[in-house]
C-alpha cells in the first residue's frame, strides 16, 4: 500500500497490528467507570462543521487506526451535542421508562431522580446537550442541560455524586478502587474513542475502511475515518469517525443506517479544550435543603454507577445458560444472535392476552414461512425475531436476513 493513499480500502489482515497495539495502547479520554451508564448507543462525539475542509499530510487508514490506538488524551472539557434516532414508536413516557426501568432506575419508592442509572438512559433517545469535564481518572464531570434545569454527574476521588437540580435532590456513593478495573471493563462504551474502538473491532474481511478526506470539528483539524460493511443484509450504511490530526482522538462518531434518512447516532463536540480544567469544576457540596440519598453497597443496583460491578457472563457459553444454547449465525456485520427462550414462550396472541397481546403485536410486523409464525420488531439499527414456539433471532440485519435465519435454523 502507497505510503501517501488516501482513499484507500483495508482490509482485516491490513489492521491487524494496529488493533493488537491498540488493545496495548488505548486508554479511554473519560474512564468508562464514571461514564459508563449511559446508554450503549450512546457516546461523547462531534458534529462536523460546513467551513471549508483543513489541508492535512496524507495517511491512510492503517496508519490512523494506529494514530487512534496511540491517543493518550487525559484532560478535556468541552461542550457535546447528541442526537439519538433508533427509530422507536412514538408512546409518550413508555420509551423512557421502559429504558429507565431495564437500567434499574428507581425514582418512585424510595429512589432518587438524581441516581445516574436511571438519569442517563435520556440521552438513549432525542437530542441532548452535555457539558464533559476531565482530569485524569479519578476526576470527571458530565452535566445534562435541559430547560431551566440541571442533572450532574461528578467523579471526584472516592466520591461520585449526582445531583437534579429540579428536584434539588442528591445522590452519593463511593467508588471501590480494587473493583475499578473490572467495573470499567463491563461499562458499555460511552465516549467517540469507545465507540470508535467498539466499531473497529467489527473490521474483517466484510469490512471497507478508507480515509475519506479531511474535517474541522469543533475548531480542531480532523481526518474522517468510514467504516462500512461490504455485504448486503446489514442495517448499517456506514460509521465515520473524525479524528483529531494532533492527538489522534476521535472527535465525531456518526452511525448512518443503510435504509438512509437522518444518522441513528450523531453525536460530537460542539466545544473542546485540552487544558487541564479547574479543581474546582469537580468539588461539589449538597446544597442547602437538597435530600440526599447514599447508594450504600446492599443498595447498589445492576452494575450501575458507583456500585459494585456484577460478575456477569464473560463467553457465550455463559451466556448460553441463560438460555437454551446461545449462538452466533453468519459472520461480520450480518451475525445474527439466536437462542431458545422454551417451546412456546413466544408472545401471547391477541386471544391469549387480550388488550396485551394485541397492543403488543401492533408493534412488529406478523411474519410467516417455513420456520411457522413470528412477529419481528424493528428499529432503524436492531432488529428482532420472535418466533411463536420462542425462538429469538436478534441482530443489526434486516427483516428478510431474520425471516431467512429463521428458516434455516428450523
Amino acid at each position: 500500500m502507497a505510503p501517501n493513499e488516501t482513499d484507500d480500502t483495508t482490509t482485516a489482515g491490513e489492521v491487524e497490528e494496529p488493533r493488537a497495539g491498540r488493545r496495548k495502547a488505548a486508554r479511554y479520554v473519560v474512564p468508562v467507570t464514571v461514564m459508563g451508564v449511559a446508554a450503549a448507543t450512546i457516546g461523547l462525539v462531534p458534529a462536523l462543521a460546513d467551513s471549508g475542509d483543513p489541508d492535512l499530510p496524507d495517511i491512510t487508514a492503517v496508519q490512523l487506526i494506529e494514530k487512534i490506538a496511540q491517543s493518550d488524551v487525559e484532560r478535556l472539557s468541552g461542550t457535546v451535542k447528541i442526537t439519538t434516532d433508533l427509530g422507536l414508536p412514538d408512546l409518550g413516557g413508555l420509551e423512557s421508562g421502559l429504558l429507565s426501568g431495564a437500567a434499574g432506575g428507581e425514582e418512585g419508592e424510595g429512589g432518587s431522580s438524581a441516581d445516574p442509572s436511571g438519569r442517563l438512559t435520556e440521552l438513549a433517545s432525542g437530542t441532548h446537550t452535555l457539558r464533559v469535564a476531565v482530569d485524569g481518572p479519578d476526576r470527571q464531570k458530565l452535566s445534562l442541560l435541559e430547560n431551566a434545569a440541571e442533572y450532574s454527574l461528578i467523579h471526584n476521588g472516592k466520591d461520585v455524586w449526582g445531583y437534579d437540580s429540579a428536584s434539588n435532590e442528591v445522590y452519593h456513593a463511593t467508588v471501590d478502587e480494587a473493583d475499578a478495573e473490572e467495573r470499567s471493563a463491563q461499562q458499555p462504551p460511552a465516549t467517540p474513542k469507545d465507540f470508535a474502538e467498539e466499531a473497529l473491532k467489527a473490521v474483517d474481511d466484510t469490512t471497507s475502511v478508507k480515509v475519506d478526506g479531511t474535517a474541522q470539528v469543533a475548531g480542531r483539524d480532523a481526518y474522517r475515518l468510514v467504516v462500512e460493511p461490504k455485504q448486503s443484509g446489514s442495517t448499517v450504511g456506514a460509521v465515520s469517525i473524525a479524528v483529531d490530526s494532533e492527538t489522534g482522538m476521535p472527535l465525531k462518531f456518526t452511525l448512518t443506517p443503510s435504509s438512509g434518512g437522518s444518522a441513528v447516532v450523531d453525536v460530537g463536540f460542539t466545544k473542546v479544550s485540552f487544558d487541564r480544567p479547574d479543581a474546582s469544576t469537580f468539588a461539589f457540596t449538597p446544597p442547602k435543603g437538597a435530600k440526599v440519598t447514599e447508594d450504600t453497597e446492599q443498595d447498589r443496583g445492576h452494575g450501575d454507577f458507583g456500585g459494585k460491578p456484577e460478575r456477569g457472563p464473560k463467553s457465550e457459553e455463559d451466556l448460553a445458560k441463560g438460555f437454551d444454547g446461545l449462538r452466533m449465525l453468519g459472520e461480520g456485520w450480518n451475525s445474527i444472535a439466536t437462542f431458545d427462550t422454551g417451546a412456546g414462550a413466544g408472545l401471547p396472541t391477541e386471544e391469549e392476552a387480550g388488550d396485551l397481546g394485541g397492543f403488543l403485536g401492533s408493534l412488529g410486523d406478523q411474519v410467516k414461512g417455513d420456520f411457522g409464525k413470528g412477529t419481528v420488531f424493528s428499529t432503524r439499527l436492531v432488529n428482532a425475531l420472535i418466533t411463536e414456539d420462542g425462538k429469538v433471532y436478534v441482530g443489526t440485519v434486516t427483516k428478510d436476513a431474520l425471516v431467512k435465519a429463521a428458516e434455516a435454523g428450523k
